[in-house]
């Protein structure tokens, strides 16, 4: 059974994001295998989690909204799979930039 994203909401302190492509071929033309591909750092949030409350009270706003594109951390992130496509569930502390249009 196939999950729109559009259903899909993150819990509290998360985000949904698309990874970007990564390239399979070089500048030469080489293709590369995937068992080559580094993971991507950067994706399109899809959908954002409401506020999250740390341990001592305090609110955490998201640091991104719909739409943007984020760079995370290398190894940040919880993978889902529906199909062929790949996503992941971000804390918002592993969200180091959101690039501006």
């Amino acid at each position: 059974m196939s999950v729109k994203t559009a259903k899909l909401q993150p819990a509290s302190g998360y985000v949904l994001v698309r990874p970007a492509q990564t390239e399979k071929k070089t500048a030469s033309g080489i293709v590369l295998p995937d068992s080559h591909e580094e993971k991507p750092q950067k994706g399109q949030v899809l959908a954002v989690g409401v506020s999250q409350i740390s341990e001592s009270g305090v609110k955490i706003n998201p640091p991104c909204q719909k739409g943007d594109v984020v760079i995370y951390k290398e190894w940040g992130g919880n993978e889902y799979k529906d199909g062929d496509e790949e996503y992941l569930f971000i804390k918002f502390e592993d969200i180091l930039a959101v690039i501006k249009k």
